[in-house]
């Protein structure tokens, strides 16, 4: 009998904490900014249960729960711990009207009467993202260096282009092949044609084909990729059209080797051992076998010119090879090498986003160094957090 009324003496506390917590006011909601549609940013003021001064807690977090047109039950969609006061839920339907409602809860299943939203909200699908306006000026500023460069190279404007070493040391190589009667050897790495370092490679590959077909000297072109022989030989083939030496194609000489990294190294450094080409060239992207090949052609007395994007493969290029393009080099090859006026407007548009891109590095270290000095609620700090949380974050224009 004891036991039974301490029972009902709990459960009756329970129920009468349930009955006696008190709820949030003043939900409010609004259609989250500068997104696809599906969110929607809710607020109320927390019940006046919400307080850290009493133990345990009598409010341990609210449920917010939402009704859709059409629906007749209410769905919980989240739970908000104590002291917040907000609440986002990302899982609306574009253009679906919504009523929600947060209660507090307590132990012991305790729970506030609702605050009920008065009116339904929709979530509304934004057409552009002005928090990330600043991006789109930059944007802009970059694509208008592009065409106005573009403009100036078919006006007849000459463009400065500084000199890659190792592409005017293609002449030089090619020549020197033909003096020593021994063949050229060009490989274009062991990627396939969907790699732009692939693409780049093959662009300077169609460069070397023709000053072979002026110099009257052979070309050969292992590749380790069907595709990749394909295009080379569509670029060797055009490449000896251009130079008027139509004849001097030999499609046997650009041949497909094995998909396999060290079978086609294999074949290749065998290669150069028996035929020692006065003149190898490496293009595209290469990994472990980087080393190898320079190494090989280094040992064979070839003049070496090598160009990758792989960072971790350069210094073996630089260490085994007589010139090496570096990183982005390889990719300005084709403009350096054609000077057609598109190429050369797109490469100094980028080096004109690179000259913006250097300006706000130099201006964020320089206020960061000032603000050092200068301490909070300088203008050096207030400069700061413009630039870290206006124009380079999610802060708009203002």
């Amino acid at each position: 009998m004891l036991a039974a009324t301490l029972v009902a003496t709990v459960v009756g506390r329970a129920v009468a904490q349930t009955d006696s917590l008190a709820p949030p006011s003043g939900l409010s909601a609004s259609d989250r900014p500068n997104d696809v549609g599906t969110a929607i940013v809710l607020k109320w003021k927390l019940s006046p249960d919400d307080r850290s001064d009493k133990s345990p807690r009598l409010v341990t977090g609210y449920e917010i729960a939402r009704f859709a047109k059409g629906e007749p039950e209410r769905e919980v969609v989240g739970e908000a711990p104590y002291g917040v006061d907000r609440f986002i839920d990302q899982q609306c339907t574009p253009g679906v009207p919504y009523r929600y409602e947060v209660a507090a809860v307590g132990p012991a299943e305790a729970r506030s009467p609702p605050a009920v939203l008065p009116q339904p909200i929709r979530a509304v699908r934004q057409w552009f993202d002005r928090s990330r306006a600043w991006f789109a000026v930059i944007l802009l500023l970059v694509c208008g260096a592009v065409v106005w460069f573009t403009r100036l190279a078919h006006s007849g404007r000459k463009l400065y282009i500084r000199e890659i070493a190792g592409l005017a040391a293609i002449g030089e190589a090619v020549g020197r092949a033909t003096e020593m009667g021994r063949p050229c050897l060009f490989v274009p790495g062991i990627q396939d044609m969907n790699e732009i370092a692939t693409v780049a490679g093959i662009n300077i590959l169609s460069h070397v084909s023709r000053t072979v077909a002026e110099y009257d000297a052979t070309i050969v072109v292992p590749t380790s990729r069907s595709l990749v022989m394909t295009a080379a030989r569509e670029a060797v083939q055009a490449a000896c059209l251009t130079a008027g030496r139509p004849e001097a194609y030999d499609e046997n000489q650009i041949y497909y080797v094995t998909d396999e990294q060290f079978a086609y190294v294999a074949h290749v450094t065998g290669y150069m051992v028996r035929e020692q080409p006065a003149a190898c060239f490496y293009a595209g992207t290469f990994f472990a076998e980087s080393l190898i090949l320079a190494e090989t052609g280094n040992l064979v007395g070839a003049l070496q010119i090598a160009g990758t994007a792989e960072a971790s493969q350069l210094p073996f290029f630089v260490a085994a090879c007589d010139y090496t393009l570096i990183g982005e080099e390889l990719f300005a090859a084709s403009a350096y090498l054609s000077g057609e006026p598109d190429q050369l407007g797109s490469l100094k548009g980028q080096d004109a986003g690179k000259l913006l891109a250097a300006a706000i590095l130099i201006a964020g270290c320089t206020l960061a160094t000032l603000a050092a000095f200068s301490g909070p609620g300088s203008a050096a700090q207030s400069l700061l957090v413009f630039l870290k949380d206006t124009i380079l974050g999610r802060g708009g224009l203002g």
